[in-house]
C-alpha cells in the first residue's frame, strides 16, 4: 500500500498540495442501490409518493451534493465540476442509484461521485420512509474513474 497523502511526516491531517499536479480530464461513476419491497419501488415510480417525484428529488439531490462534497468531507479539495449526472433506475431489489462527475483539473472526482450516489439515496430513504422504514442503502462504491497519474481504474 502507498504513502497516506493526507497525513503529513508527523501523521497529522493535512490537505495535499495540487498546485504542481498538471490539470487532466477525470470521470468517476459512482453507484449504490436502496433496497425496499415491490410495493415501495412501485410507489417511487408511479408518482404517487407523499413527498412528490422520488427520482427526480433524489437525481437533485446528488447533484446538489458533488457541488457540496468539499464542505461535507475534511480535506477534500473545492473542485469545479464540468460534469454532474445522477440517474435513479429500477432494480429488481429497489432503486440503483448512479452518478457520473467530471472535471478537468489536478485532482479527482472520486469523492463527489460517491457523495452524490450517498445522498440520492439518503433522499430516496427520507422521500419512502412513510412507507417503508425498512429500506438499506447498500453497495454504495466506485465503479470506474479517469484521469491523472495513476490513470484508469475499474471495479472488478
Amino acid at each position: 500500500m502507498s504513502r497516506l497523502t493526507h497525513l503529513d511526516a508527523e501523521g497529522r491531517a493535512r490537505m495535499v498540495d495540487v498546485s504542481a499536479k498538471a490539470p487532466t480530464a477525470r470521470l468517476a461513476v459512482a453507484a449504490g442501490l436502496v433496497r425496499m419491497s415491490a410495493a415501495t419501488r412501485e410507489l417511487a415510480l408511479s408518482g404517487g409518493a407523499a413527498k412528490g417525484d422520488v427520482r427526480a428529488v433524489a437525481e437533485l439531490a446528488g447533484v446538489m451534493a458533488a457541488k457540496r462534497t468539499a464542505d461535507l468531507i475534511p480535506l477534500c479539495h473545492p473542485l469545479a465540476l464540468t460534469k454532474v449526472e445522477v440517474s435513479v433506475a429500477p432494480d429488481a431489489a429497489g432503486l440503483a442509484v448512479t452518478a457520473r462527475v467530471g472535471t478537468t483539473g489536478p485532482t479527482g472526482v472520486e469523492m463527489e461521485a460517491l457523495t452524490a450516489v450517498s445522498v440520492a439515496c439518503l433522499t430516496i430513504y427520507d422521500m419512502l420512509k412513510a412507507a417503508e422504514r425498512g429500506m438499506v442503502i447498500d453497495g454504495v462504491r466506485l465503479i470506474e474513474k479517469t484521469g491523472g497519474a495513476s490513470g484508469a481504474w475499474a471495479a472488478s
